[in-house]
C-alpha cells in the first residue's frame, strides 16, 4: 500500500471525522498548545509549552505506515497517535491510529470512555460491531457489519465494540477519534485481569460462572494490543 493512498485515506477520514471533533473535549483558546511531555505536574491534559518554543517536527509524526508486530495472541496491534507522541494535537480535541490485524486477528470488545471513533479499511476485510447500552425494556441490541477496503463505519462513544478480520490475509484500519485521549477499556483485561482481582464471589455470580471458571480466566495473561 503506498503512503499516498494511506494519506488520502486519513484525508477523508479526518473530514468525515470533524463533526465530533467538539463532543468531548473543550475548545481550545490559542492557535495551538503544543504539550510539554516533560512535565511532572498532572492536569486534566497536559501543559502547553511556550508557543514561542514550537517548531514544525511538534506537529508531525512518522511511520503510520509501516506495518506493526501482530504475532501475539490476539492477532493485532493498535498504533495510537495521541498528544504523547505528536504533542502539536495537545487541546485540538483529536487523535488517530492505525491497526494492523493478522488473518482471522481480532482487535477484542472494549470501550473509549472519552471518545467517538470512526473507522476506515485501509486493506482486507474486517467484521465489526458495536452494543448499545441497556435498553429501556431490558437487553442490549448488536450493530454489526462487515467492511471492505473504502468502507467507513462509526463506533459511539462509550459504548463496547471490536474488529475481527475475518480474511485469510492481513487487514490495516485507520481510526479517528474525537478526544486527545479516548482511554480504552479492554473488557476482559479489566474484569478478568485487574488488579487487585475482582471478587470471585462477585464475578461468579454477575456470570453465573463456576468460582472455579473465574479462577481460571483470572489466572489467564490478558494482554494489551494498544501501543
Amino acid at each position: 500500500m503506498g503512503a499516498q493512498n494511506i494519506l488520502a485515506y486519513v484525508g477523508i477520514l479526518f473530514a468525515m471525522a470533524s463533526y465530533v471533533v467538539y463532543a468531548t473535549d473543550p475548545t481550545q483558546l490559542q492557535d495551538f498548545c503544543v504539550a510539554d511531555n516533560n512535565s511532572n505536574l498532572f492536569v486534566n491534559g497536559l501543559f502547553c509549552k511556550n508557543p514561542m518554543d514550537a517548531k514544525p517536527d511538534d506537529f508531525l509524526f512518522k511511520g503510520l505506515n509501516i506495518p506493526c508486530n501482530t504475532n501475539n495472541k490476539l492477532g493485532s496491534n493498535v498504533t495510537l497517535v495521541s498528544a504523547a507522541n505528536l504533542p502539536g494535537i495537545n487541546t485540538l480535541g483529536i487523535s488517530m491510529a492505525r491497526i494492523d490485524f493478522a488473518p482471522y486477528g481480532l482487535n477484542p470488545p472494549h470501550i473509549h470512555p472519552r471518545g467517538t471513533e470512526i473507522l476506515t479499511v485501509i486493506e482486507g476485510t474486517l467484521y465489526v460491531g458495536f452494543v448499545t447500552s441497556n435498553l429501556p425494556n431490558g437487553g442490549n441490541r448488536l450493530f454489526t457489519k462487515i467492511l471492505y477496503q473504502g468502507d467507513v463505519f462509526v463506533f459511539p462513544q462509550g459504548l463496547i465494540h471490536f474488529q475481527f478480520n475475518i480474511g485469510k490475509t492481513p487487514a490495516v484500519a485507520i481510526v479517528g477519534l474525537s478526544s486527545q485521549n479516548p482511554g480504552v477499556i479492554t473488557i476482559a483485561n479489566a474484569i478478568f485481569g485487574s488488579q487487585p482481582p475482582i471478587s470471585v464471589d462477585v464475578l461468579s455470580k454477575a456470570f453465573q460462572l463456576d468460582k472455579k471458571v473465574v479462577q481460571y480466566l483470572q489466572s489467564q495473561f490478558w494482554m494489551d494490543n494498544n501501543h
